[in-house]
């Protein structure tokens, strides 16, 4: 448009057009515009600056809406006078010029669009004017979150009408129907879930960042190759204790509806107080385990040192009582006060080895992995962060039972490769036969005691990862018995294929369903509203931590009437007391 020249005659489809076209050519052209006449059949501006002649005029065509350039006088001769901002550049137009971006990258910053803009057009506009651009093109294109909550009842009886079985609740509070929490689990999740997943269970929960917040709060499981298998997930306003016996009050009631026997689960928790608490009474007969990786960020971020980080992964990973108890002492030399940092969580909640259930290898949940899947969508109202989880759903489950359809082998890939692996290291052992069922396995550095009855082995690796090690697959070669058959059936292909064999159907678009159901307008006891808490104004503040702060060793105060370090002379309490406690000899 910098080149853009207009002539007398040239036609415009309508008048937005001309108008769309005159503003382009001002703001790529660097002068500013001060229009004298503007309505329908009519347009008189001329230059803003004084003294510049240029005058523009157009008039719409009798009997057609196109509009024609009458007349067109001088030339500019007022320079580029409008680089630092432009008062046609408004958000409306700023909101045209980004909405394709917008389309394609939902993650389209403020920042970017400031880039963008003065790289094309060469003016600076302000960083809240680009916000709100951003904020009304979403608006424009995805709904606004007003319109979000109140089509939620519709929504939810799509998701149960086209997928049934499925369960999509939305729960209010108030007289004024206000948002309170939302919980959805497709069918084919939850049949997926019970008849082929691993009975592992990871709870978490993730900020939404649209106009008025909330949290997204999901329960994930694996399936027979180790991958993400999504079971369920919720929003809620404000995560509490409550909301979570809530969810996990929701989840219960979805697997006891589609299930006779509850299996034993083993849940996953970044170890929330309301977590442990909600999976003690709605699941009794369940246990709870940390998450690893949240344990391992938390002593990496209250210590700083990756060495201690390593040697706790260690630590959880260890198969013997003995191996743990070595990387603890590890632990311990390297930093005591994280020793004793870790005392606060008892190993039996975190350590493989002294966990009561099985993990079958997995110490931390996948749900940052599901978290990602949302990443680019927690800015959109709530009816798009559910769209959005449903599409990539629909697309896993088409994907991975293609996928399986091309494996011919007994045990998925991953639990396949381990056994691969077994049978290789078993060939180079000496098996010594006990009984029909006990074995001793010798290797080169140790021996192993191995019983297939119990399905177990003094390396403890069969019990804690459900699949044969290499002492009891040499055990089995050696008596000629079948490996697979002794092998957790949930890492069987056969399984695999069970979790994905329900298929997710799609949901109509809005504009299909909205109109059968008119909750919205005319039935105002099923409106949903949106929760009383807004996003506060401006940007959120961030807690920003200087690297070389990070670096620089921590400088240790030292008492010299005490000989003890965290205090000076002048603050040492021992002095204090010896002090109390002679003046109160002295009254006696």
């Amino acid at each position: 448009m910098e080149g853009q020249t207009f002539v007398v005659g040239q036609e415009f489809p309508d008048v937005k057009a001309f108008r769309n076209a005159i503003k382009e050519a001002a703001i790529a052209q660097h002068f500013e515009l001060r229009i004298i006449k503007s309505d329908l059949i009519r347009y008189f501006a001329k230059c803003a600056t004084d003294g510049c002649p240029w005058r523009i005029r157009a008039v719409k065509l009798p009997n057609a809406p196109t509009f024609t350039i009458r007349s067109l006088e001088g030339t500019h001769t007022c320079g580029r006078n409008a680089h630092n901002g432009h008062h046609q550049a408004s958000v409306d137009w700023i909101v045209s010029f980004i909405e394709e971006r917008l389309r394609d990258n939902i993650n389209y910053k403020p920042k970017d669009i400031l880039h963008d803009i003065h790289k094309q057009y060469g003016i600076t506009i302000p960083y809240k004017q680009a916000w709100r651009a951003k904020e009304r093109g979403l608006a424009a294109i995805y709904g606004s979150s007003e319109e979000g909550y109140c089509l939620l009842p519709s929504y939810c009886e799509q998701i149960k009408k086209t997928n049934p079985g499925s369960i999509a609740e939305v729960f209010t509070t108030g007289v004024d129907h206000r948002f309170q929490r939302l919980f959805v689990s497709f069918y084919a999740s939850i049949c997926g879930f019970l008849n082929g997943c691993l009975p592992i269970i990871g709870l978490g929960g993730i900020q939404l960042k649209s106009k008025y917040l909330g949290t997204l709060l999901s329960a994930t499981s694996f399936d027979a190759d180790g991958g993400l298998f999504p079971l369920a997930f919720g929003v809620v306003d404000v995560e509490t204790d409550e909301s979570w016996m809530w969810f996990l009050s929701e989840l219960h009631k979805a697997l006891q509806m589609n299930t006779e026997n509850m299996p034993e689960l083993t849940f996953l928790s970044d170890g929330h107080k309301g977590i442990a608490d909600a999976v003690r009474r709605k699941f009794p007969n369940s246990l709870h385990a940390f998450c690893m990786r949240h344990l391992s960020e938390s002593i990496g971020k209250e210590f700083k040192n990756s060495r201690l980080v390593h040697l706790l992964w260690n630590a959880a990973y260890a198969t013997t009582m003995f191996g743990f108890k070595e990387k603890m002492a590890e632990i311990e030399e390297v930093s005591p006060e994280a020793a004793k940092w870790l005392q606060q969580f008892h190993p039996s909640l975190w350590a493989l080895v002294y966990f009561e259930g099985t993990r079958y290898g997995h110490l931390s949940s996948n749900i940052e992995e599901f978290n990602t899947w949302i990443l680019e969508a927690r800015e959109l109202p709530i009816i798009q962060v559910i769209a959005t989880i449903h599409i990539r759903l629909m697309a896993e489950f088409e994907e991975r039972r293609f996928k399986s359809n091309s494996w011919f082998s007994v045990l998925a890939p991953s639990a396949e490769k381990h056994i691969l692996e077994a049978i290789g290291h078993a060939s180079t052992y000496q098996v010594l036969r006990s009984d029909q069922v006990e074995f001793e396995v010798l290797s080169a550095d140790r021996s192993d005691i191995v019983n297939i009855g119990t399905r177990c082995c003094s390396c403890r690796d069969w019990q804690l990862y459900g699949i044969p090690c290499s002492h009891a697959v040499a055990a089995f070669i050696s008596c000629r018995k079948d490996v697979y058959a002794f092998t957790e059936k949930c890492f069987t292909v056969a399984s695999y294929r069970e979790a994905y064999a329900e298929q997710i159907y799609p949901i109509p678009g809005k504009v299909e369903w909205r109109k059968a159901d008119e909750a919205c307008v005319d039935d105002d006891t099923r409106v949903v509203r949106p929760p009383k808490f807004r996003r506060p104004p401006g940007r959120p503040e961030k807690k920003r931590i200087c690297v070389e702060d990070l670096n620089r060793e921590k400088h240790t105060v030292h008492c010299s009437r005490c000989n003890q370090t965290g205090h000076y002379k002048t603050t040492c309490k021992a002095e204090t007391c010896k002090a109390e406690i002679m003046d109160s000899i002295e009254q006696f």
